[in-house]
């Protein structure tokens, strides 16, 4: 199905530089590596069924307590999850926006509703979603910064959207898979919001953090534990691997690797947005690990001539061909990319 292309597929694509998939720049960690060769020793067992130790390695990195986190495999995996121990009938999703949140509502027959974002303001959260938020609505989900725009929703706007949504019982899902590589994190994150609201959950992974795709590892935060528990009555046993347990530990102490990743992504997606305007491109204010904007349409085949691969954004609902994403990479590659434009455009 359309809606169902992703970034990534490096399987069609062979020997090309991937910028349509946003993972850290500086590729998986050795200690990763590591962890999931020596992990093999233990794949004659089944893996632990609580996720104890990554679940409290979790707690001590998140702050919160252990027992408000839920492993999945990968971040879709607790979308799924989520969406059938709540069972809602009315959703509601800004455009564009993360397909997985869409095909998992549909798979319980949820109607869903979207609130379009407009080009002007970059797709930003605006005035539309706030008055699409009423006592119909069931759950909100939104993506923050948003996937693929790269767009942050300011505190203040995010404020008023979880007003909204406890005034009229909604239940919000806030993704803040992409969080860790904005500037000042901790100014947008709703971790502390989680004491007082049962309502509310928050998706995480380790996937785009510490270029751990392939392994599928994501983590839900939330406070109630009925929720959880109908989560994992939902989910089938042993959904994350022994070999992905060791993986998320090992990543867990990788610090000053975040720290390194952090510094070359704020650097190079300045550089990356200055370049593509100069090159003639529409840049959105992207403040990700990746880089949406627009150009021709059919700058992806261009560039896979060049031996590039750059994300297709014109499967999301809301837009058309023409829009495109990349992940901000190493300054070599983006040089590489910036190369490839200056020639196909």
């Amino acid at each position: 199905m359309k809606k169902h292309i992703h970034g990534g597929d490096v399987y069609r694509h062979q020997n090309v530089i991937d910028f349509s998939a946003n993972c850290n720049p500086l590729g998986t960690p050795d200690s990763v590596k590591r962890a999931v060769t020596e992990s093999m020793e233990q794949v004659y067992h089944y893996p632990d069924v609580r996720c104890q130790k990554l679940r409290d390695a979790l707690s001590a990195y998140e702050e919160v307590p252990a027992d408000w986190i839920i492993c999945g495999n990968g971040a879709a995996d607790l979308i799924f999850s989520l969406v059938l121990a709540l069972k809602p009938k009315r959703a509601l999703l800004p455009a564009p926006t993360f397909a997985e949140y869409e095909q998992a509502l549909e798979s319980v027959g949820c109607q869903v509703l979207h609130a379009a974002g407009r080009e002007e303001d970059g797709f930003a959260v605006d005035q539309a979603l706030l008055q699409a938020i009423d006592d119909t609505i069931d759950i909100l989900f939104l993506c923050n910064p948003n996937n693929p725009t790269g767009i942050l929703t300011e505190p203040e706007r995010l404020e008023q959207v979880m007003d909204a949504c406890r005034s009229h019982g909604v239940f919000l899902v806030l993704d803040e898979c992409f969080l860790d590589f904005v500037c000042s994190p901790g100014k947008y994150t709703q971790k502390p919001s989680l004491e007082k609201r049962t309502d509310l959950f928050i998706l995480k992974a380790f996937t785009k953090r510490y270029a751990m795709a392939g392994i599928r590892l994501g983590y839900g935060l939330c406070s109630s534990r009925d929720l959880l528990e109908k989560m994992k009555e939902v989910t089938q046993p042993w959904n994350v691997s022994t070999l992905a347990q060791a993986a998320g530990i090992a990543a867990l102490k990788e610090k000053e690797y975040v720290d390194r990743a952090t510094e070359l992504i704020h650097r190079e997606r300045g550089f990356l947005k200055e370049k593509m305007r100069e090159a003639g491109l529409q840049v959105y204010d992207s403040q990700a690990n990746y880089i949406f904007f627009k150009g021709p349409e059919n700058l992806q085949e261009l560039c896979l001539q060049e031996g590039l691969l750059i994300r297709d954004c014109g499967n999301y609902y809301g837009l058309a061909r023409g829009y495109y994403r990349i992940a901000v990479r190493t300054h070599e590659e983006n040089l590489t990319l910036m190369r490839a434009f200056e020639k196909v455009l």
